[in-house]
């Protein structure tokens, strides 16, 4: 059941379409009161039916917001604040299992405020794809995947016991077993609709955009059919599930015009680089992304989708397409119904939302354009997603980057125990085939398969040091690669099936052979990986790998065979055919017209409906696991991967004031781009660390340690690993890299020094450059965060969900004026930071910091309160959304 507005604008009216008839909210009704809507751009059109569907009067939506939104297109930005409701929420499995903690918590404790626990459930459809747990522990043989399954299991067995316990007692929450796919795939393939449907309280048939949010930041992937989705930390998640509207300004768009096509032998891979690398320069943080223009037409749906995947390496909140012949020719090979391919073709049309090619173009905020023609095989790297390499310069930036990042005087070669080879700096350790990104989009995968055929019956292997893996996004991409005869080639190179997962694009790469590790790590060797992700982050992929680049899938299978990425692919060998003969890329590299024959004979409509007609039933082990579903949950005594966290502790009906922050001193001092996986990494835990420690003091052998993301519903272990990035430098601490800090003149873990600061009554606060929070949604990087003790993020600029994560965990966070950052201002580790009347923010008021120096002497600065909106401000004076949330359904 759908709740509406009183539709007080009198739009809702009638289409039948696909034999049923459903009601809907008419852009064209509402123009005729309140303004032509032609040629806003689609997505805003998006949140137009958003408004104008739950349009009350005033109470949820005013007429003066949707009016706000149509008189967007005088000034085409605003900063009119508006309650936007998604129609659904997508989670997976690292973001999911603490979601339905604390929806387990919220339960506990309102059944302790008086409240009614069924109030804790969800009113819109929930989907959790377990994707993120697989880890390619084994690799390059035929029973490696299936090996893995059973690894999996037995290390996740808890967290999937918990999580088929939130299936069976949440309503309209399902659970996508672990072995099926990506969620972005599984959301692209079949959970999306395009047009969704709900039955509203007078009984008839709603039809409107089918629109998400997703604790994933790349569930922007999903723009790609035209569904606008984006990513939130999971608290917010939580909270869209519990009814709560998302609070967001009225965005500005940017326009990316597409002419031309891809060349000769270009992938989708190498044209999202290159809009990544375009967008980054260009600016579109808290921006949406519109992509229009004629070269829209030679795209695939998958190659919209690899686009839209990667808006938040681009910084966007979305990557947007419209409906158009494409959308529907892919729902139709995905197995969609045929009536909700009508209704979607028809409802698209009656909107305005179907992209007509000789329609008027769209105005935005600003544009910017490509020429297809004009992108080269590309990859990015070594550490971040923008930073665009031609394939032809990977070598000298590399080679660079060796003395100039990496402090190295030439290359080094060291003999590797137990084998007849070295391996030497550059030298591609890891080679994988993983993420939403690429392994969605046939064109990339088949050509991966192509390259890999013609490598084998050359002769070609790969390098003895390289650890291959083909992590599908979907179960769907088996099927084609043995109905076109690619698999056994694919296997022949190295590249078995390990998983459908994230795999190494999370970190869950597995560990390297021990002689190849040991090599690396006793001489310190520079190793590289070359993996079909969207994130190459410092410390992300592997602890052994320091330079990692981004790379199509066929470049994936071309780097594993040349063995390093010192050497220009283009005019060196990649190696010795069974002939003798050298062998060049050009040699194994796939025509277009191949790439697209291979597609044509191996992709069917068969497929998709055979693979998803019953995917939430999983395979022996899923349904293995006897959970009954109950009111409450049974939280187990000693576990090390659930537990009932504290947010709610002590908590009342009326919030405590918020108390203004007095003499707090600096946890960490960092630099620019600082990510989301430097303040809560996903990966490996060492054993030196507190959370190594806690773990081992809690009987867990290093063995069984799992990761950070595994771990992340237990907030014991989340805590002590916030900032144990091994990569992440605080100033405080020069010289030092990892989660270091210190405490006056004594240097300890950032976990061991902010207990110490919390022990005594201390407050803290963190100081950063620019791009603070890039990457991924996680909400631990903000529930981490508080936990330690630090109330306020003084920085240059934030990245949009982590600035939002912020604000959900009552953190409140700041931004340094234009012009001035912690070197101009002269910031250390000594300082002290009073910030007072904290309690009467308002949004985005300018606030004054007091700075007490070592010596006693002080000064202020003003910097921006990034409360951005009312709404958000009542988050932040509750102590949080989740306190926001809980109170009022209590009440």
């Amino acid at each position: 059941m759908t709740a509406i507005g009183q539709d007080t604008l009198g739009t809702r009216t009638t289409l039948t379409a696909g034999g049923q008839s459903v009601d809907y909210f008419s852009l064209a009704k509402a123009a005729d009161k309140l303004g032509d809507v032609s040629r806003l751009p689609f997505s805003m059109k998006v949140l137009l039916e958003n408004l104008l569907r739950f349009e009350d009067g005033g109470f949820t939506v005013s007429v003066e917001d949707v009016q706000a939104l149509v008189d967007w297109q005088k000034t085409r930005k605003s900063d009119r604040e508006i309650q936007y409701r998604p129609a659904r929420v997508l989670l997976q499995d690292f973001t999911g299992v603490p979601c339905v903690v604390d929806l387990a918590a919220m339960r506990d404790a309102i059944a302790k405020l008086g409240g009614d626990t069924s109030k804790i459930n969800p009113l819109v459809p929930v989907h959790l794809v377990i994707d993120h747990s697989v880890m390619v522990d084994e690799f390059g043989h035929p029973k490696a995947f299936e090996q893995n399954v059973e690894i999996e299991y037995y290390r996740n067995g808890e967290r999937y016991d918990f999580l088929k316990w939130g299936s069976k007692s949440l309503d309209n929450f399902k659970a996508v077993p672990p072995g099926t796919g990506i969620c972005h795939q599984v959301n692209l393939e079949h959970i999306a609709q395009a047009v969704w449907k709900s039955t509203a309280q007078d009984g008839k048939t709603i039809a409107y955009p089918d629109t998400c949010v997703g604790t994933d930041s790349h569930t922007t992937m999903i723009n790609g059919l035209g569904v606008l989705g984006w990513g939130v930390g999971g608290i917010e998640a939580e909270a869209a599930m519990l009814g709560q509207p998302v609070s967001m300004l009225i965005p500005e768009v940017v326009g990316f015009k597409l002419t031309g096509k891809l060349a000769e032998g270009v992938t989708a891979t190498d044209l999202v680089l290159t809009a990544t690398q375009m967008l980054r320069a260009k600016g579109v943080v808290g921006r949406f992304v519109e992509y229009f223009g004629p070269g829209l037409d030679s795209l695939t749906l998958a190659d919209r989708a690899t686009l839209a995947n990667m808006a938040p390496e681009y910084g966007a909140t979305c990557g947007f397409f419209g409906i158009d012949e494409k959308t529907l020719d892919y729902m139709r090979l995905t197995g969609r119904d045929e009536d909700q391919i009508a209704l979607t073709e028809a409802y698209a049309k009656a909107q305005g939302l179907w992209r007509f090619a000789d329609a008027a173009d769209p105005v935005f905020t600003d544009t910017l354009e490509l020429d297809m023609g004009s992108v080269v095989p590309s990859l990015a790297g070594p550490k971040r997603p923008q930073d665009k390499v031609a394939l032809t310069q990977v070598d000298d930036v590399f080679n660079a980057d060796l003395a100039k990042l990496y402090k190295h005087d030439g290359f080094k070669r060291v003999a590797v125990e137990g084998a007849s080879h070295d391996i030497g700096d550059g030298d591609v350790v890891i080679a994988a085939i993983t993420s939403c990104t690429n392994t969605s989009n046939p064109g990339v995968m088949v050509a991966a398969g192509l390259v890999a055929k013609k490598a084998n019956e050359l002769g070609l292997k790969p390098k003895p040091w390289v650890k291959t893996s083909l992590a599908p996004g979907s179960q769907v991409v088996t099927d084609y690669f043995v109905k076109a005869g690619l698999q056994e080639h694919l296997d022949a190179v190295g590249f078995n099936l390990v998983g459908y997962g994230c795999t190494t694009c999370i970190g869950n790469s597995g560990p390297l052979a021990e002689p190849i590790s040991k090599a690396i790590n006793g001489n310190d060797i520079v190793a590289a990986s070359v993996l079909s992700g969207n994130r190459n982050f410092e410390g992300r992929v592997s602890p052994d790998v320091r330079a990692n680049f981004l790379a199509s899938p066929p470049l994936v299978v071309a780097y594993a065979l040349k063995g390093t990425v010192t050497e220009d692919f283009t005019t060196t060998p990649i190696g010795k055919g069974k002939d003798g003969q050298d062998v060049f890329l050009k040699d194994i590299w796939p025509t277009n017209a191949e790439v697209a024959a291979t597609m044509a004979a191996c992709i069917d409509r068969d497929m998709f409906k055979a693979r998803y007609d019953n995917v939430y039933a999983g395979d022996a082990h899923w349904q293995a696991i006897n959970v009954e579903g109950s009111e409450t949950y049974t939280w187990r005594a000693g576990s090390t991967y659930v537990a009932n966290p504290p947010y709610f502790d002590g908590m009342s009906m009326t919030p405590a004031p918020v108390g203004d922050i007095i003499s707090a001193k600096p946890l960490a001092i960092l630099g620019d781009s600082i990510t989301t996986d430097h303040i809560s990494p996903a990966g490996s835990i060492k054993a030196d660390s507190p959370a190594g420690k806690w773990l081992m003091e809690h009987q867990v052998a290093k063995s069984d340690f799992n990761s950070y993301g595994a771990r992340r519903g237990h907030h014991d272990v989340m805590m002590r690993g916030t900032f144990a990035n091994i990569r992440i430098k605080n100033e405080m601490v020069p010289g030092i890299e990892g989660g270091m800090s210190r405490y006056g003149e004594e240097v300890g873990a950032i976990y061991d020094v902010a207990m110490k600061h919390k022990a005594d009554g201390t407050p803290m606060v963190v100081i950063a450059g620019k791009e603070y929070g890039t990457g991924s949604s996680r909400d631990w990087a903000a529930k981490g965060t508080n936990l330690l003790g630090v109330k306020a993020v003084i920085v240059e600029s934030f990245e949009r969900i982590h600035r939002s994560n912020l604000v959900g965990m009552g953190v409140l966070p700041l931004q340094f004026e234009e012009g001035q950052s912690r070197e101009t201002l002269g910031l250390t580790g000594d300082d002290s930071f009073t910030i007072r009347n904290v309690a009467g923010l308002k949004p985005r008021q300018t606030v004054e910091v007091e700075v007490t120096r070592k010596d006693g002497s002080t000064f202020t600065f003003n910097a921006l309160c990034r409360i951005d909106t009312a709404n958000e401000l009542e988050y932040f004076l509750n102590g949080g959304i989740l306190q926001y949330v809980l109170r009022k359904l209590a009440a």
